[in-house]
């Protein structure tokens, strides 16, 4: 191992410093800081093979976001002179995609206005008052979208509405939703914010039983789905951490 870390040096170290960048960053599955540490180089190109090649896919998402920020910008200089509904509409849209919540809400603010009342405009502003920790005023909008259709957005509408409910105290309706939901859905972001609101209720294993579901099903997973599954998995473990240590 010594003659070939000689070998590799000092494209050996850089490899292993990339390779530690990237594992911090991504966050995957512990075991691999310790074959990037000990194995040296050897270990840092099986990672690379296995964990960083596979997140190329991922610089198209990069490049998408440039193209998306230049077609943010086209379309606000054509609502100037044009400030119709569809406009502002594809502009909460893209805005939405590009992780800009507030400047995408107050498009769909308005579309509304403007007499666009398409159920995807309703839907789009209340999921974004939602991430933004605005329950209160999601709370129309989802109700809205879930009265006329009950499974909207693959049970994505309605699920976020149990959410709005248990975030604004209203506790019987939130839990009859999340029972309704969870029967039909299997969404990570829907078993969490089901077990937060057990766990605010003091359900303790009630609550550790959604946060684990979430982990149960990392290994019939297949690999590029458990990647974009991580940040849930990170969330569920930080629940099932907290409810131990309350416990």
């Amino acid at each position: 191992m010594g003659l070939l870390t000689h070998l590799f040096f000092p494209w050996g170290l850089l490899l292993q410093a990339g390779a530690i960048i990237h594992f911090i960053r991504r966050r995957p599955d512990t075991y691999w800081l310790y074959i990037i540490l000990f194995l040296g180089p050897i270990g840092a190109i099986v990672y690379l093979f296995a964990e960083v090649f596979p997140d190329a896919g991922m610089l198209n998402q990069s490049f998408k976001g440039i193209s998306r920020r230049k077609r943010i910008a086209a379309l606000e200089l054509t609502i100037r002179d044009n400030p119709s509904a569809g406009n502002y509409e594809e502009l909460g849209e893209l805005c939405m995609d590009d992780g800009q919540l507030q400047r995408a809400r107050e498009a769909f603010d308005k579309a509304i206005a403007a007499r666009l009342d398409t159920l995807d405009c309703f839907y789009r502003r209340g999921v974004c008052a939602i991430l933004l920790g605005n329950a209160v005023a999601a709370l129309p909008d989802l109700e809205k979208v879930v009265a006329k259709e009950p499974n909207y957005d693959f049970n994505r509408a309605p699920a976020l509405l149990a959410h709005a409910y248990a975030l604004t105290g209203e506790k019987e309706r939130a839990e009859a939703l999340f029972r309704r939901v969870t029967l039909v859905s299997t969404s990570s972001e829907t078993y969490l914010n089901f077990a937060d609101f057990l766990a605010s209720e003091g359900r303790s294993a009630e609550a550790r039983e959604w946060a684990q579901k979430v982990l149960d099903k990392e290994p019939t997973m297949p690999r590029y789905l458990r990647r974009r599954e991580r940040p849930w998995s990170r969330r569920a473990r930080r629940i099932l951490k907290r409810l131990k240590n309350g416990a």
